[in-house]
């Protein structure tokens, strides 16, 4: 029996942003799923606006368990996670460790279709997408909280902006042209 589906699903009680007081709470599975719509228009505007080879299915699947490792490690604030070289890389290490620890799970014949999934190259271009979406994703995050009147998301919301990739052409296409309606109410979509 396989406990990796069960273990998955627990993403759902993993809350994002706990060091901050939000006034929408946001869980580890909403984020997923937000990431991997995100990467996945991200790798079809690449392909079909600006000559791309992306698979974007893969971009997508890959993007719903790129913070998988989080149901075992919890959620680390991104200011205590990137303190320093040190604590980064050993972040990192502590996040292979989970990933390896959910893949045990699976059963061989299923294991290596899901590595894939799990082991994503950051410095290619599928890569990339996916570290976009995320950006792009809690930059999203932190609008919404500011713009419900929640200072506490502020410094995130610059921060994070100025994190995203715009010197991809898709991501900038994006940004200049499918963000803006998140921020609009629904009777004007």
């Amino acid at each position: 029996m396989s406990n990796f589906y069960a273990l998955i699903n627990r993403m759902k009680y993993i809350r994002r942003w706990c060091l901050m007081r939000a006034n929408y709470d946001e869980n580890l599975f909403e984020h997923a799923f937000q990431v991997a719509v995100i990467a996945h228009a991200l790798a079809l505007i690449k392909n079909k606006k600006f000559g791309g080879n992306v698979d974007a299915d893969f971009v997508a699947t890959a993007a719903l368990f790129h913070d998988s490792s989080e149901v075992i490690t919890g959620d680390m604030p991104t200011p205590v996670k990137y303190n320093n070289p040190a604590l980064k890389s050993a972040y990192k290490d502590l996040e292979k460790t989970a990933d390896e620890k959910l893949l045990s799970m699976l059963p061989d014949f299923l294991r290596e279709e899901y590595e894939k999934y799990f082991k994503v190259d950051i410095s290619s271009d599928e890569g990339r997408l996916i570290k976009a979406a995320d950006k792009i994703s809690a930059y999203i995050k932190c609008v919404e909280e500011t713009l419900s009147g929640n200072g506490e998301f502020a410094i995130a919301e610059k921060t994070t902006l100025n994190a995203i990739d715009v010197d991809l052409p898709e991501v900038k296409y994006f940004m200049d042209n499918c963000l803006e309606g998140f921020f609009k109410p629904l009777d004007v979509l």
